[in-house]
Parts: structure tokens; C-alpha cells; sequence
């Protein structure tokens, strides 16, 4: 247990105060979209690609900084998304609740359950499951399977290994790295095994990474994505991977805004 322990935990030396943002403060360009469309909005490039929804968050903007590092990403899907909260569970602008918070961030440990979540294949034309088995382990060599962490209030700095089974890349190894910063919380998921496409190598080991942060707006959630991967020039696979990237986006934010009716349900 205790080896489980230390293999965890990266950093929680310091849990910072966490706090409600507005809406129109951190994303001013896409507020009244958000608020009167409720659906997704989706940014795909694939020609020296950069963030273009990132919102306006110092914590948030260093984090995806590093994240990137020497990256140089070929593809960069970025996904938008408004929560609306139960009307009994919004508060004023000011210090996030506390329980709310915490539920969140348990629920963003929870990789258990996105075992079976379906996304749409544009090339079947079909929805497909993302993830047929997906499990936080205690360590990239030994692949334990263990439960998912719970946490009496989240830590400052978080890492932890996953193995998942994606039905298009097959049997991989992830780390997910967790920071609660004074507005958000984010994580940020890198693959440590190469990703192969019909056994063909697609995405070289630590190539792809995938950032997802969450803001609490008062009266609402903002949940921020952004997929970004050095993929290998394969014929006839560019178009393929950005639909993808896409979609998987929008599974995952779908799998989360579920999570998050659970920590609002009465």
C-alpha cells in the first residue's frame, strides 16, 4: 500500500484556495456563444496549430505551456463547454464550495468509468466505443490494477498511471498529471507507450497529450479541451485523425458532464 502511496502522489505540499470565476472574465469571446447555444465548440487545425479558445487563465496558460513543451504538435483539437448547474447548487462569484470541488476532482480521478464511453467513427459512420477497459494501475512496469483514488480535498499536485484499451490505438500506458490551480483544476493525459493504427506506429511515445481543465463560473461549469498530438505522416490518415481527435473531444466531455450530474444530484 505504501509503494501504491508514492507511486501517486507527485506533489501535495500545498493546496492553494481554489475560486469562482465569471463566464465573460475567462472566456470573453465565446461567453454569449456558450450561454445561448449550449452545445459544443470545436477549434480542429492541423497546419502549425496553436490555441485559439484557450481561456484567459495565467495558471491554465503555464500549464498548457509546459505540457506542449517541445511538442510541436501536427494536429490540435480544442473543445468548449458550458455546464449549467441545478439551480440550488450556483453561488455567487467568489471561493468555490468546497464539496463541490472536491466532488469534481474525485470525479476527474475516476478513469475507471470511462471503461465502455462510445464516441462517434466518422469513417463506420457509427458510434464506436472509445475505451473498452480503462484502469488506474500502480506503476508503468508493474500495471497493477488498483481502485481509483478518492480524496478528502484535492492536493496542489497529482500524478498517476492508467492502462487503457482504446479499440483504434489498442493497449496503452498513460500518465494523467493533476495540478488544482486558484481558478481551475487540470490535468493533463500523455501517452508513454506509441499508439499503432493496424499495427502500424501513429503517434510516437509521449506525443500525444491531452489537457482538460474545469472552471467553476458560479451558476455554471466551464470545461475546456485540448487534444494535440506529433502524429507520423501516414497516407490517407490526416483527415482520419483530426475526426477522431474531434470526437473522442466530445466523449470525453460528454463522460465528465455525467460525472458532474453526480456530484450535483441531490
Amino acid at each position: 500500500m505504501k509503494k501504491n502511496i508514492v507511486i501517486l502522489l507527485f506533489s501535495a505540499v500545498f493546496i492553494p484556495c481554489v475560486f469562482s470565476v465569471p463566464l465573460e472574465s475567462i472566456v470573453p469571446g465565446q461567453a454569449a456563444q456558450l450561454r445561448s447555444a449550449g452545445d459544443f465548440i470545436v477549434e480542429t487545425q492541423s497546419r502549425n496549430p496553436s490555441p485559439k479558445l484557450l481561456p484567459l487563465d495565467s495558471d491554465l496558460r503555464q500549464f498548457l505551456t509546459v505540457s506542449i513543451g517541445s511538442l510541436n504538435p501536427s494536429v490540435m483539437v480544442e473543445s468548449l463547454y458550458l455546464y449549467k448547474k441545478p439551480e440550488y447548487a450556483q453561488t455567487d462569484p467568489g471561493i468555490w464550495d468546497n464539496t463541490q470541488k472536491t466532488g469534481l476532482f474525485n470525479q476527474l480521478l475516476a478513469i475507471s468509468t470511462l471503461t465502455g464511453i462510445q464516441y462517434y467513427s466518422a469513417s463506420r459512420g457509427a458510434m464506436r466505443t472509445f475505451f473498452e477497459y480503462s484502469n488506474v494501475i500502480n506503476g508503468p512496469d508493474t500495471r497493477y490494477p488498483i481502485p481509483d483514488p478518492v480524496y478528502p480535498a484535492p492536493p496542489a499536485e497529482l500524478s498517476l498511471y492508467a492502462r487503457q484499451t482504446d479499440l483504434t490505438f489498442g493497449d496503452n500506458i498513460y500518465r494523467y498529471n493533476y495540478k488544482t490551480a486558484k481558478n481551475g483544476i487540470f490535468f493533463v493525459q500523455e501517452n508513454i507507450t506509441e499508439l499503432t493504427y493496424l499495427k502500424v506506429p501513429v503517434i510516437g511515445k509521449d506525443n500525444l497529450r491531452s489537457v482538460m481543465a474545469v472552471f467553476d463560473c458560479g451558476d455554471s461549469l466551464l470545461f475546456y479541451i485540448v487534444s494535440m498530438a506529433r502524429a507520423v505522416t501516414v497516407p490517407g490518415m490526416g483527415n482520419r485523425i483530426n475526426n477522431s481527435f474531434s470526437n473522442r473531444a466530445e466523449a470525453v466531455m460528454k463522460w465528465f458532464t455525467g460525472r458532474a450530474d453526480m456530484v450535483f444530484q441531490k
